[in-house]
């Protein structure tokens, strides 16, 4: 069904929440009105609509496709879960977070990376997928392989958008050694094993960066690529990241870097657990105190896809001076803005019927339906 008017809507719109109907014609929202729509249709009984959920990082496919350690399913088996469970979380564009660069803690999906891409591009070519999908490397920075791994991917696949990562300890997101392995050992390495893959990436992480890092941005810049950095934490973090042309800042872990991007019209994304929890799981900034402070841009679902939705309707409850409208648009219409997406992330005609009718439950947004360019998907 592709012509069809939802009526009796909370509707969440870019500036106020409107009591009325949309109407949806070949895909696009054709019309929207406030009060009782000129004809019957889709009766939402009061629940809101809101834009389908725009999301740019989110770990989740890795753990469908690597359930346990050293487990591997099937990878198209793996990528049509995950479709599914992004598409209940009312996400209708997913940029799927990828790995590439070999660590030697043995995270990351090595040669793998192909199987899961091409699992993607088979459910694709079938018109299997519920959301639309895209790629985004996340490309380790101290690793011996990131180039060519990259190189070989980007001559088979489109990539939307390219991060620089750099998971040294001691510096960025695990600047407390201690923490981080805690976080390392959570996959069943022993201590000793930890300790000894950490001391390999901080005598050649700095080598490898050097020589790594230019050379990715050179690739996303040859072939407009969106770049993101990742876990910025100082000031000459930022600086470089900005001198590279990079759009993203995802996940600073400080406030003095969250401000310095935005100082410099870097794009703030933060992890919608960490808001939901109140606060980062490895002791960094906190996203309600970015919020706060107007240095929030856009939510990622990170490693647990409803979170987004979650989040999104939590922080006006959270912050005083955020409206709905406003924390929807931090996944929606300013994941869309930040990596050129024009055609979506609003309630607004002309633009895709990406839509998600959202009945709140105990104050738990629970998706009843979700629409991509007019077609029921959930």
């Amino acid at each position: 069904m592709k012509d069809f008017v939802i009526e009796n809507a909370s509707l969440v719109l870019p500036d106020r929440v409107q009591q009325g109907w949309l109407a949806v014609v070949d895909g696009r929202i054709a019309e929207i009105g406030e009060g009782q729509a000129p004809e019957r249709g889709l009766d939402l009984g009061g629940d809101h609509l809101i834009p389908g959920l725009i999301e740019l990082h989110t770990d989740h496919l890795e753990s469908h496709y690597a359930p346990r350690p050293k487990v591997r399913w099937h990878p198209l088996g793996a990528v049509l879960a995950y479709d599914s469970q992004i598409a209940a979380s009312g996400i209708t564009t997913v940029f799927d977070s990828l790995r590439a660069g070999s660590d030697p803690d043995g995270s990351g999906l090595g040669s793998e990376l192909d199987a899961l891409a091409e699992a993607i591009e088979t459910a694709r070519a079938g018109n299997l997928l519920r959301a639309e999908h895209r790629t985004h490397l996340r490309c380790e920075l101290p690793s011996e392989d990131v180039i060519p791994t990259v190189e070989a991917f980007a001559a088979r696949y489109a990539i939307d958008l390219i991060s620089l990562m750099d998971h040294t300890p001691g510096q960025r997101q695990f600047r407390d050694i201690g923490k981080y392995e805690t976080y390392a050992t959570r996959g069943g390495r022993s201590i000793d094993q930890v300790r000894e893959a950490t001391a390999w990436k901080i005598a050649k992480g700095t080598e490898l960066n050097a020589v790594n890092r230019p050379a990715l941005v050179d690739l996303a810049r040859s072939r407009g690529i969106t770049l993101a950095s990742h876990d910025d934490t100082t000031l000459a973090d930022v600086a470089l990241a900005s001198d590279e042309g990079v759009a993203l800042a995802e996940f600073p872990t400080t406030r003095e870097a969250a401000e310095a991007a935005h100082g410099r019209g870097i794009t703030v994304m933060m992890g919608a657990p960490n808001l939901l929890r109140g606060g980062s799981h490895s002791g960094n900034v906190a996203a309600q105190d970015l919020a706060e402070a107007g240095l929030l841009d856009i939510l990622s679902s990170d490693y647990v896809p409803a979170s987004l939705a979650m989040a999104a309707f939590m922080i006006p409850e959270r912050v005083p001076g955020i409206g709905l409208p406003a924390a929807i648009a931090t996944v929606t219409s300013n994941p869309a803005r930040a990596t050129g997406l024009t055609d979506r992330g609003a309630l607004r005609p002309g633009l895709r019927a990406d839509l998600a009718r959202v009945r709140l439950a105990s104050g738990v947004p629970v998706m009843r339906e979700v629409w991509r360019a007019g077609i029921r998907v959930v």
